[in-house]
């Protein structure tokens, strides 16, 4: 049992990772006067994102009720609520600059580049801003739970 939870804790972290390496993509490459290509390449690495923040979540809760410590260790956790409140919150953000990059794709099927209102360039950068302290967050809550901080 002790190599499936270290092959689940693997996928996990994977996860996490791509997770993290794609908003970060996102965070560096979002600006004004986007080509064609840099904006498909944001539409494809938020795809990315999206699939791995879904399959972080059915790895988790894989880990949470059929390996690791069992459910009791994580729902008797404040730390782990914590986490999950502050993934859910990380992904309602990202909803806005999905939303976006995704309204691109008239103008790119035309082969032009989006035009990014202002207004429109600020508040997508202040939620990815906020997705990645929220990951820093949560980073930071993964290694206290683990360690049974938090419990009830």
């Amino acid at each position: 049992m002790a190599i499936v939870n270290s092959i689940m804790a693997t996928l996990h972290h994977l996860c996490a990772f791509v997770l993290t390496a794609c908003l970060i993509f996102e965070f560096v490459a979002y600006r004004k006067g986007l080509g064609v290509e840099e904006a498909r390449r944001i539409q494809r690495v938020d795809l990315v994102y999206g699939i791995s923040a879904g399959l972080l979540i059915a790895v988790g809760l894989l880990r949470v009720f059929f390996f690791e410590k069992g459910s009791n260790f994580y729902f008797n956790n404040y730390i782990f609520w914590t986490k999950m409140a502050l993934f859910t919150i990380v992904g309602l953000l990202s909803i806005y600059p999905t939303v976006r990059f995704i309204k691109w794709n008239s103008v790119l099927s035309e082969n032009r580049s989006p035009e990014i209102p202002e207004a429109e360039f600020k508040n997508v950068r202040l939620m990815l801003w906020l997705e990645l302290a929220g990951l820093v967050l949560i980073l930071f809550a993964a290694p206290l739970m683990a360690r049974g901080i938090g419990m009830l």
